[in-house]
């Protein structure tokens, strides 16, 4: 998104255009901060009411921590398209020298390192903000239950879809130690995302058999 205040639907023409950017990171730090904008609603439709007191701070928190990750995943899309965009220029610098093709060929592998690190970053965030989602789907309000749920299942989609990209960008490193560790972090984010999804398919669930 250039501006948060830019309309979805244009920007979703954007991203269906010819251009390369924004694309799919920049789609998943989209998805990632809709889902952390419906843990925030649930929050909401929890303070206050009836028999939740109990838990009136927690929810407090929730909304709290979801609205910062929200602004957080918007610019993660940003500096996703940000940092393609570096990928391409770097492939367009001269290569004629020698001097010129190893100061090419330096700036590439920089490149892709920044752009395997910003999706991973944004699939972090993701998979940490579904404990919230949890807690939106099993505590809060259980008319919004579907909507702690959707968040849930938007957070791991966006973690996944970003996961991707850094797989991608990691596939054009040199350096193959590197390129490893980053697709074990991806192995690692995604087996704590599938235990978590369970979880809150699981205590959505419980709230429709209650």
């Amino acid at each position: 998104m250039n501006t948060p205040d830019q309309p979805i639907g244009s920007w979703l023409r954007e991203l269906g255009s010819e251009s390369p950017t924004p694309g799919g990171g920049s789609a998943a730090g989209v998805a990632a901060a809709t889902g952390a904008a419906l843990i925030a609603m649930v929050g909401h439709l929890t303070i206050g009411k009836k028999g939740f007191e109990d838990i009136d701070a927690r929810m407090r928190s929730m909304v709290e921590t979801a609205d910062a990750e929200r602004e957080t995943f918007l610019e993660l899309a940003d500096r996703d398209a940000q940092a393609f965009e570096s990928v391409m220029a770097s492939f367009r610098l001269p290569k004629e020298t020698e001097e010129e093709k190893k100061s090419r060929t330096l700036a590439i592998q920089e490149a892709y390192e920044s752009a395997a690190a910003v999706p991973l970053e944004l699939a972090k965030r993701s998979v940490q903000l579904m404990d919230l989602a949890e807690d939106a789907t099993a505590m809060g309000n259980s008319h919004a239950a579907s909507d702690g749920y959707s968040a849930g299942a938007l957070l791991f989609a966006a973690a996944f879809s970003a996961m991707a990209n850094v797989r991608i960008n990691a596939a054009g490193l040199k350096d193959e130690a590197k390129g490893q560790g980053l697709v074990a972090e991806c192995d690692a984010l995604r087996e704590r995302g599938d235990v978590l999804l369970h979880q809150i398919e699981e205590a959505f669930l419980l709230r429709l058999a209650t």
